[in-house]
């Protein structure tokens, strides 16, 4: 576990600023497309999820799906696994994912491939930040609040073991074994 206070590096008047923009243009172009199901990815998505479907002008339902790519801190399990997965189905339905972090975008790759199986009307991705030198697999990010770098970032939904999750800010931690 990283062992100072994390370093600012996104202040929480940036990320408001910045998701209350990002809901006007999702309500713009959903518009005339009926509900919109809106996917937060547990753990790490539920304060993006939150303000940004407060912000929405449109109707929306909320589902939650938990997938895990970690075992423990940093360490990769090297496959992606289905946690829990949506109540509802979403079969004609506009799906918008709501990701916590996109890194090298083996999650959000199978979550997109995985929900399009269900044969939904449409399904666009959202995330809070993208690690974009990072990708291994090429996902598109429809839309995206920030881009980052290499740093390990933390609060506003995003950890390290656990920790940090709900700092307001988006901050830089170092982990102990980098």
């Amino acid at each position: 576990m990283p062992t100072s206070q994390p370093e600012v590096l996104i202040s929480a008047e940036e990320i408001q600023a910045r998701v209350v923009e990002l809901a006007a243009q999702i309500s713009s172009d959903y518009a005339d497309h009926g509900e919109l199901i809106l996917i937060g990815v547990l753990k790490g998505a539920f304060i993006f999820l939150a303000d940004l479907s407060r912000n929405l002008t449109i109707p929306r339902q909320i589902e939650f799906i938990a997938v895990s790519s970690y075992e423990h801190g940093s360490i990769r399990s090297g496959a992606v696994r289905l946690v829990l997965d949506v109540r509802e189905s979403i079969e004609g339905r506009h799906v918008l994912i709501v990701e916590d972090i996109v890194d090298t975008g083996h999650t959000l790759h199978y979550l997109i491939n995985m929900l399009k199986s269900r044969n939904p009307a449409s399904v666009r991705t959202c995330t809070l930040v993208r690690k974009e030198h990072s990708a291994e697999v090429d996902v598109s990010v429809d839309y995206l609040v920030f881009n980052v770098g290499y740093e390990w970032s933390v609060g506003y939904g995003l950890d390290f073991a656990e920790h940090d999750r709900t700092l307001t800010y988006i901050g830089i931690v170092q982990p102990d074994d980098q």
